[in-house]
């Protein structure tokens, strides 16, 4: 007897006990990518430690708790969990349906953004005030929505048996569908955001199997894109300030280039070994800004050093290697898309984060994943945990 999920619920009898059940071969606690899901698990309490050193003496921040922060992001850790764990039980396949529902959802999220119910933080108006002290960043959502959105349109004639790839007309309508939120969120403007959109587009575009005449193109409107919205003025000067600072660091090191400069000094000084956790100089004395967020891997840089942030690059690649894996071996182009899209998403915005803080590319407002603080950003990477942990579990078992 074989289940909606995809895997044989035969052996799920009533009388067998629920530890019996759970540890089935065939289980989806036997099933999951435990190498993963370990792993991110490692790379959030690494982080809330990160984040706890960053910010115990921030009074300012913390509202005179030095825990504040570290319970915070213990708390989002766990809402973070028990939505991949929601994700799981419902599975991809489940959710392919719903994705009509989820895509409206986010568009209207971010339009939202743009209404009064918007608010600007750290420079961004990209947020909705929910009140109590906690705030929504749609943007971080519909990275997911477009995944999903596009890999359903582009899996479906294929899954279904009628082609072999794509045909040009269903990639042009997946391309509207992702061309319509990033657009609202260009106007917010979250750069970072769109950035990694785009890169997600890629991705999803490359496993689809569409032509890669698509691809081209896709590369040349974006740089065309970035060239018109330069023209045109869309972007805020403090945008323009950080990309003039990362093609030339010493043009104002006290202004736009206060941030870079001082995230070299912080990990520098870290060495081999680091200073010690809670014991670092620049972090202690706060000369690096948003170091809970943006800049948390300097964090790590000085504190742990050169060991304890590779270790932490280490983390981020088995997750991403686990996540090729899933990609390479599942029968389904859906499940396929959808985790070349994620894989697109944390690499990117991995390789963004880390580079803005050694100076190799420019700053642009995006988290670390599972590492800095933030709910939104922790909610959706889990999120797509979730979702690639699904694709294994629902993978079918050879005899």
């Amino acid at each position: 007897m074989s289940g909606t999920n995809g895997f044989s619920v035969a052996r799920y009898a009533p009388d067998r006990g629920s530890w019996a059940r759970l540890t089935a071969r065939d289980s989806m606690l036997r099933r999951l990518d435990w190498p993963m899901l370990l792993s991110a698990i490692a790379l959030s309490v690494i982080g809330a430690l990160l984040v706890w050193s960053a910010t115990r003496n921030r009074t300012e921040l913390n509202q005179g708790d030095p825990y504040y922060f570290l319970f915070r992001h213990a708390l989002n850790t766990g809402i973070g969990l028990a939505l991949m764990a929601g994700t799981v039980w419902l599975g991809h396949r489940t959710l392919r349906g719903a994705v009509p529902v989820l895509y409206g959802v986010s568009v209207l999220l971010v339009l939202l953004v743009l209404t009064p119910l918007g608010a600007t933080i750290n420079g961004a108006h990209a947020w909705i005030v929910i009140g109590g002290g906690f705030s929504l960043q749609p943007s971080e959502f519909v990275k997911i929505t477009i995944i999903l959105g596009m890999a359903m349109m582009l899996a479906a004639q294929v899954d279904a048996g009628d082609q072999e790839i794509p045909d040009h007309r269903i990639v042009a309508k997946s391309l509207v569908l992702a061309a319509v939120p990033m657009g609202i969120v260009m106007l917010m403007p979250d750069l970072g955001s769109v950035m990694v959109m785009v890169v997600i587009v890629l991705g999803v575009l490359l496993a689809s199997g569409a032509s890669n005449r698509w691809v081209l193109g896709l590369i040349g409107a974006g740089v065309a894109g970035a060239v018109l919205v330069t023209m045109l003025g869309l972007l805020d000067e403090y945008q323009i300030n950080r990309f003039a600072a990362f093609a030339n660091p010493e043009l104002d090191p006290a202004g736009v280039g206060y941030n870079t400069n001082q995230a070299r000094i912080a990990i520098g000084s870290g060495g081999l070994l680091g200073t010690g956790l809670f014991k670092g100089s620049q972090t202690t004395g706060q000369f690096v800004p948003e170091q809970q967020t943006d800049f948390v891997f300097t964090v790590a840089g000085e504190e742990l050093g050169f060991l304890g942030a590779g270790f932490i690059l280490l983390l981020l690649g088995v997750v991403l290697w686990r996540a090729c894996r899933i990609a390479r071996e599942t029968t389904e182009l859906y499940g396929t898309i959808v985790a070349a899209g994620i894989i697109a998403w944390f690499a990117f915005q991995s390789f963004e984060n880390v580079g803005m803080t050694l100076g190799i590319m420019p700053v642009a407002g995006l988290p670390l994943p599972f590492v800095s603080y933030g709910g939104s950003s922790m909610f959706a990477v889990w999120v797509a945990v979730g979702l690639l942990q699904s694709i294994k579990v629902q993978r079918p078992m050879s005899a």
